[in-house]
């Protein structure tokens, strides 16, 4: 099993800014993680920073930085008690892109003791910094030995990667076009993603065929629902056989992405994801895909995307017609929009997209139709929730538009910064498109930021079900 570390923006900037203050000399540093222990892979998540400050260091040079374990002791006290992984952290200002002897001799010597400080085996580790911010590491495995962190990768309006084997630049043949556009680099990233898709239907079919012919590694698809005639016009590869035996939407695309036979690996996962295996599943991913139109499943994606560091893309479709026998079927609007979500930046909520209190009635709807159906009544809730009418040209264009959101986030080459794109409107009828940025910081969601695996899960006791 690979193990991971993933960073945000801003916990990357705080930790450069300490490792690299452009004297020359080493410099080091604790990362508190949070962890996500999965069946596929286990993900650390930066939770704390931790200068160890230059004066209590009794050595820093360009080769070598030490201090005493004693600097530290109150961090492994508090990091047992919170659940969270330590990472050691310095830096290489020389450039060395591996770890040194005098790294070697340290690390052989904290690791391990780091580990014995806690009752639970935690995947602890060190990490190193290049000048440019490039970076690398190393975990102590159960048998005692060290293995190298599959990846580190930070989050922000840009998404890195750097991974412990090289990039092959040796893309397959089918590849070539995308190659000539994105570059051999970029093809190899997308080769090693993992990324979910909740919601396979309408918007998340599309999404789901380009990206596997894009050639994403591996595709974590999440849906409860079975293949009907009613959504049959718009999720691809599905056909009536489907429908007449009653196949789960996961299992056609997850079949129909086998077919291609281009070595996308395929999860699907027939189940709702307010469901713990389904967030399990997902949270062992490098980004997640939203193309649900629940209010609940959307805030509950926002959730996991801050207590895990997913960057988040949510895709929502509008089409508003005229439901009476007088102009039934007039097109009043069609619309639809693309939001970019990053962990410890703006939210669904922040950005208005809903509020509590709707995500709140949205529960109540699921877990208890009747008593939200009396208070909709008593007039306690405002609003009921209605079908709306979908196309599909619609929702591909709106997919097309969220697997670009990816690329220019692997490989940015907009002509302003990704910054100004956190949000895209598009509306179809009068034919206009639309961004803007969020910057706001969003008091709900924020603390959550790199909790990791909790109890129960994301701290939600409808989760709690065969938590253990």
């Amino acid at each position: 099993m690979e193990v991971t570390l993933t960073l945000t923006i801003e916990q990357h900037e705080e930790l450069k800014a300490h490792l690299l203050p452009g004297d020359g000399y080493e410099a080091a540093a604790i990362i508190l993680c949070g962890r996500c222990a999965g069946d596929r892979r286990h993900r650390l998540v930066a939770r704390e920073i931790h200068p160890i400050p230059y004066d209590q260091c009794s050595e820093r040079t360009p080769v070598r930085v030490t201090w005493s374990t004693d600097v530290i002791a109150p961090l492994l006290d508090y990091a047992e008690k919170q659940g969270l992984t330590v990472i050691k952290s310095h830096s290489h200002p020389n450039g060395k892109a591996r770890f040194s002897e005098i790294d070697d001799e340290g690390d052989h010597k904290l690791i391990p003791a780091i580990r014995d400080w806690f009752e639970e085996d935690f995947f602890h580790g060190s990490v190193v910094m290049l000048p440019n911010g490039e970076m690398f590491g190393r975990y102590l495995a159960g048998n005692g030995d060290f293995a190298p962190l599959a990846h580190i990768n930070v989050v922000g309006d840009d998404l890195q990667f750097w991974y412990a084997d090289p990039l092959k630049n040796d893309s397959p043949p089918f590849a070539s076009s995308h190659t000539q556009a994105f570059g051999e680099g970029t093809f190899e990233r997308i080769r090693r993603l993992s990324i979910a898709v909740v919601g396979c239907s309408g918007t998340g079919s599309p999404v789901i065929e380009q990206l596997a012919r894009l050639g994403v590694g591996e595709l974590v698809l999440i849906d409860e629902d079975i293949v009907e005639e009613r959504n049959i016009n718009r999720i691809l590869n599905a056909t009536m056989n489907d429908v007449q035996v009653g196949r789960y939407k996961v299992n056609v695309l997850a079949n129909a992405i086998k077919r291609m036979g281009i070595g996308t690996r395929v999860v699907p996962i027939s189940a709702n994801l307010w469901k713990p295996d389904a967030v399990r599943a997902v949270v062992q991913c490098d980004l997640v895909f939203g193309c649900v139109d629940t209010i609940d499943g959307r805030f509950l994606l926002n959730l996991l995307a801050s207590y895990y560091l997913l960057p988040y893309i949510d895709l929502g479709v509008r089409i508003h017609a005229t439901p009476d026998d007088k102009c039934k079927g007039e097109i009043k609007a069609i619309c639809g929009s693309v939001h970019y979500l990053k962990p410890g930046g703006s939210s669904l909520v922040s950005r208005g997209v809903f509020t509590i209190e709707q995500v709140s009635a949205a529960g109540l709807a699921r877990n208890d139709p009747k008593a939200h159906a009396q208070q909709v009544k008593d007039g306690y809730i405002a609003g009921v929730v209605v079908a709306r009418p979908a196309v599909i040209s619609l929702n591909m264009s709106l997919a097309s538009l969220g697997v670009h959101e990816l690329l220019a986030r692997l490989h940015p080459f907009r002509d302003e910064p990704n910054s100004d794109y956190d949000h895209i409107e598009v509306d179809l009828a009068g034919m206009q498109m639309y961004h803007d940025p969020k910057p706001e910081f969003c008091s709900i969601f924020g603390g959550n930021v790199g909790k990791g695996d909790v109890r129960p899960l994301l701290n939600l006791t409808e989760l709690s079900n065969g938590d253990t």
